[in-house]
């Protein structure tokens, strides 16, 4: 077997193809992953939000960030280094000469592949004449002129020449190393093993060792593992917790401990500027011993929070703590929602301690609302626009308007709304109005069913109900364009009566219904009062009733029923009508009839199974479908990072201020997005009655909550015995249940 050969590098030439690839590897990705991004775009789409947001915090922050920033500047340099210095590599190997080339005894003596023996033999002694070491030949030349001249004549040579390539037979195998020879000279040992030992054995293990610790001391949200038990404590503590135990809690955080969180800083100055604004604030249970709540890293950020709910101005020295504080608190308080719904579970399988209550749940959702817009939880929504103060508000609450909410704001006429803005200039109220029709409208469609079961609408005690909500979400913008064109649209005088009716009683889509339904039981009341002539589609409409009716024929169900016991009565009466024609009916079209209501009945199940695939389907691409969390920027005048619209949406029990299915955090709602929540029936049958809750993380008062009735009947028993049960054990058993059953298939013909 032939020897085997290593064989470094003495030249140097190899080495650069294992240094063009090494670069390579880096550079290219480098380049996919670190490279700039279309600053242009960036820049468009600031200026595009600029009428909108020019006023927030964070769009003037962004702004100075991209004009200071040095960064990208420096990764541009960076790769462009690299590849300079990849093609540099390249272009070295491609004038490197190939060294390896295949023996060719032809080639040697300068002649064409099938010369004759002779001719070999008459070129070999012209080149022995010339390249003789004995006639001043070149002696390595004249060697190969021989080797190759044996190759050709000697039919042994030629044998292992046309077999191994080579006229002396197999050779070693020799392995090229591409890196160069002074690595491993013995003088460069000590020297190599050092740097080896150095980067294997102390800096990788550093790295490595780095990294998971500080990867360990975090949460799958990035949020440290020590707050996450410290938010547990307190709520399985404090199961009803109010706003301001709420703040001291989340203000306890170790993110905001310098000693876990580097970003985290306790100044010199904090001795003087945080008496001040404790003196500015008031009562903050400054005097407080239990920890950590009198930590000093604590008191800070309580101060720093409290002082950006109020609106306070704050020294340049302070101003960066308080923006970190402000842009933490978010992901903090959805960890502490997180953390209730746990201990809720917990308590609900376990029991032995009291789950959180309701109220502490949502005020986790009403603070991280007040901390993005700035504001204290008395204070009113419409402070959320521009150029709104408190003694503004004093316009909007008058008894002309009564606006104390944006929904009221909205709903007013636009003539009104610019009466009562009167304190605006145009420009002012123009930006008021860009603000106000970015915010978002939500429309909400609850569909309840109990999935994988014979009748899904049929709720019995200890089913799994599956809520499946259907958010879609527009702009305030395109309810005032609907406004616009109902103003503009021309008004036919025949129907002027009617539509003026269902104006006033039409709610609108942010509207309670019982509001509504009070509302219209009032109309009623002054329309019995007072009543108006009926107009001519009215009359025509009467007319063509009473025919219908004079034919004997049923009237469609025109008018809507308002309520799901008058859709009852009138699904009762047109079935008893129903019944009384078909028992007039003839014999052949009662066959008939009888005839397609197996198509009918085979008609639903198809429907029903086209729409149970479409589900599953459905649900396979949101499984498999990862969707970005950026949805829309949220108009927030002091919140120091660009932030976007988030939801929860869960059901409550808010008489027992329980919760009945853990919330849903909703990042991806751009246009549509539908939810699924699923709970437990009751174990009880009767009528219970849920909310269905919508609440922003962003936005005060756009929070939305739905009434959901559920009626739980009593579930079915299961039979004892089955034919489909009866599954014999053995072939024997088998033979003789097949032999009994033809017996008795048998003594049935007989009897007949």
């Amino acid at each position: 077997m032939a020897g085997q050969q290593f064989q470094y590098d003495d030249s140097g030439n190899t080495f650069f193809y294992f240094l063009t690839s090494f670069v390579g590897l880096i550079v290219i990705p480098a380049t996919y992953y670190f490279w700039p991004r279309d600053q242009n775009a960036e820049q468009l789409r600031l200026k595009d939000l600029r009428k909108v947001h020019g006023r927030c915090l964070w769009y003037r922050l962004r702004l100075m960030k991209s004009q200071q920033s040095i960064i990208p500047t420096l990764k541009k340099v960076a790769l462009l280094i690299g590849w300079v210095l990849f093609l540099f590599l390249a272009y070295k190997i491609s004038k490197i000469d190939r060294e390896y080339q295949e023996y060719n005894p032809y080639e040697v003596l300068s002649l064409d592949p099938g010369a004759s023996v002779s001719e070999i033999k008459r070129q070999y002694r012209l080149l022995s004449l010339r390249f003789h070491p004995d006639k001043g030949g070149d002696e390595v030349m004249f060697m190969r002129i021989a080797k190759a001249h044996a190759a050709l004549t000697n039919e042994e040579s030629r044998n292992n020449w046309q077999t191994y390539g080579n006229p002396d037979g197999p050779q070693a195998t020799s392995f090229g190393i591409a890196l160069p020879a002074w690595i491993v000279d013995q003088k460069n040992s000590m020297l190599v093993l050092l740097v080896y030992g150095l980067a294997f054995m102390v800096i990788l293990p550093v790295v490595v060792g780095t990294w998971w610790y500080r990867s360990i001391r975090y949460s799958g949200d990035q949020i440290l593992i020590n707050t996450t038990q410290l938010f547990m404590h307190f709520m399985y503590k404090t199961p009803n917790m109010n706003m301001k135990r709420l703040g001291m809690v989340l203000t306890a955080a170790f993110e905001f401990d310098p000693r876990n969180n580097k970003e985290a800083t306790i100044r010199p100055t904090d001795n003087i500027e945080v008496p001040e604004l404790i003196r500015d604030l008031g009562n903050i249970n400054v005097k407080k011993k239990e920890p950590p709540f009198c930590y000093p890293y604590s008191l800070k950020a309580r101060v720093l929070m409290l002082s950006h709910l109020a609106r306070m101005e704050v020294s340049e020295d302070i101003k960066e703590d308080q923006q970190f504080v402000v842009r933490k608190s978010p992901a903090l308080l959805q960890e502490m929602v997180n953390v209730s719904c746990q201990l809720t579970m917990m308590a609900n399988s376990r029991g032995g301690f009291p789950a959180p209550r309701l109220v502490s749940i949502e005020n986790c959702m009403k603070l991280s609302q007040m901390i993005v817009q700035g504001l204290q939880e008395s204070k009113s929504p419409l402070l959320q626009l521009p150029h709104f103060e408190e003694e503004h508000l004093r316009y909007c609450v008058s008894k002309k308007y009564k606006v104390r909410s944006i929904q009221d704001l909205v709903s007013l006429k636009d003539s009104d709304r610019r009466n009562m803005l009167r304190f605006l200039g145009e420009e002012k109220y123009e930006e008021v109005m860009a603000v106000l029709g970015s915010f978002p409208l939500i429309t909400i469609d609850i569909k309840l069913q109990v999935v994988d079961d014979e009748d899904s609408n049929n709720i019995t005690a200890g089913s799994i109900v599956t809520v499946t909500v259907t958010l879609t979400r527009k702009r305030m913008l395109d309810f005032f364009e609907k406004e616009q064109e109902q103003v503009c649209a021309p008004e036919d005088p025949n129907t002027e009566e009617g539509q003026g009716d269902v104006g006033k009683n039409k709610s609108k889509v942010w509207q309670n219904k019982n509001k509504a339904a009070k509302k219209t039981s009032k109309s009623k009341k002054k329309k019995l009062t007072k009543k108006k002539a009926p107009s001519q589609q009215q009359q025509q409409q009467q007319k063509q009733d009473k025919q219908k009716q004079a034919n004997g024929t049923v009237a469609v169900n025109e008018v809507v029923p308002s309520t799901k016991e008058e859709e009852d009565e009138v699904s009762d009466k047109g079935s008893d009508s129903e019944e009384g024609e078909t028992n007039k009916d003839s014999p052949s079209e009662r066959d008939d009839e009888s005839d397609t209501e197996p198509d009918e009945m085979g008609g639903d199940d198809e429907e029903e199974w086209k729409a149970l695939q479409q589900s599953i389907q459905r649900r396979e691409r949101a499984l498999l479908e990862t969707k970005s969390k950026i949805t829309h920027p949220v108009y927030s005048l002091y919140f120091p990072e660009e932030k976007h619209e988030w939801w929860w949406l869960y059901i409550a029990d808010r008489k027992e201020q329980t919760l009945v299915s853990m919330p849903y955090h909703v990042c991806t709602l751009k246009d549509t997005e539908e939810v699924e929540l699923k709970f437990p029936a009751p174990s009880k049958p009767g009528n219970y009655q849920y909310s269905v809750i919508l609440r922003s993380d962003s936005f005060m008062g756009l929070d939305q909550i739905k009434p959901l009735k559920l009626e739980v009947h009593q579930a079915k028993q299961m039979p004892d015995n089955h034919p489909q049960w009866d599954i014999p054990e053995t072939e024997e058993e088998e033979e003789d249940q097949e032999d009994s059953d033809g017996i008795e298939e048998s003594e049935e013909e007989d009897n007949e």
